[in-house]
């Protein structure tokens, strides 16, 4: 069996359509989510290896490290996908959201690459970390203040990894501004958020599932963010 790829936060959206393609192309995947959904146990079914795991303190890093390295001694890939987009209005402790936002995007990540290190390094055929990062890392968020810092912690990560782990894995970032609607967006929403890219579309999850397997498959892209955005950043 092939060296797994391990995906955090898989349980819906972006990271449940990346698991699901590499599934459907018979890549071994681990997988970990917050919340238990239908989509954790579909995973499941389709062969994925699943851990519990919230990446919001230092002990439950450890207790997910701890289940991740004891399921293979080598890993094809990373990806760094688990996110919560927590916003400031809907906080009265300034000073733990903006923990809370670095600590699952920049120091679970930090952790999880040093600790899988020897395990990258042992892949044959060579290895990848992708950090999922965001449109705001380059601009800011005035809403989401502490999430934006993390993200840009996160692409400054991207940069440190590719030094320290070249020649044999790549190590990129993946940068998507809107990809998909929610559920319970309002049409009014809708029409506003996608003229404000160029493409003015909302292209979904596959988009990063491209991007994914383009990283994947490039022999010559390291230290390099791809930006999901339909040429927002021009208008």
């Amino acid at each position: 069996m092939s060296a797994p790829i391990l995906i955090t936060g898989a349980s819906q959206r972006l990271g449940l359509a990346m698991a699901e393609s590499l599934l459907d192309n018979h890549q071994n995947v681990v997988v970990t989510y917050r919340t238990n959904k239908p989509s954790v146990a579909k995973l499941k079914e389709k062969g994925a290896t699943v851990i519990c795991a919230d990446f919001s303190t230092e002990e439950a890093i450890d207790r997910a490290i701890d289940e991740i390295k004891a399921i293979s001694n080598t890993y094809r890939a990373i990806i760094h996908n688990a996110s919560d987009w927590a916003q400031e209005k809907d906080s009265n402790n300034k000073h733990g959201l903006m923990a809370r936002m670095m600590t699952i995007h920049a120091i679970a990540p930090y952790r999880i690459n040093l600790a899988l290190e020897d395990a990258l390094l042992r892949c044959p055929e060579g290895a990848d970390i992708i950090h999922m990062t965001d449109y705001v890392q380059d601009t800011g968020s005035e809403k989401h203040t502490a999430y934006a810092a993390s993200k840009a912690a996160l692409h400054n990560l991207t940069l440190s990894f590719a030094k320290k782990l070249a020649p044999k894995v790549k190590v990129n970032s993946i940068a998507p501004a809107l990809l998909m609607f929610n559920e319970n967006d309002s049409e009014e929403y809708k029409q506003k958020a996608i003229k404000k890219s160029l493409l003015q579309t909302v292209p979904g999850a596959q988009e990063a599932v491209k991007a994914m397997h383009y990283l994947f498959d490039s022999d010559y892209i390291t230290g390099q963010t791809l930006h999901l955005n339909g040429g927002r950043h021009l208008k």
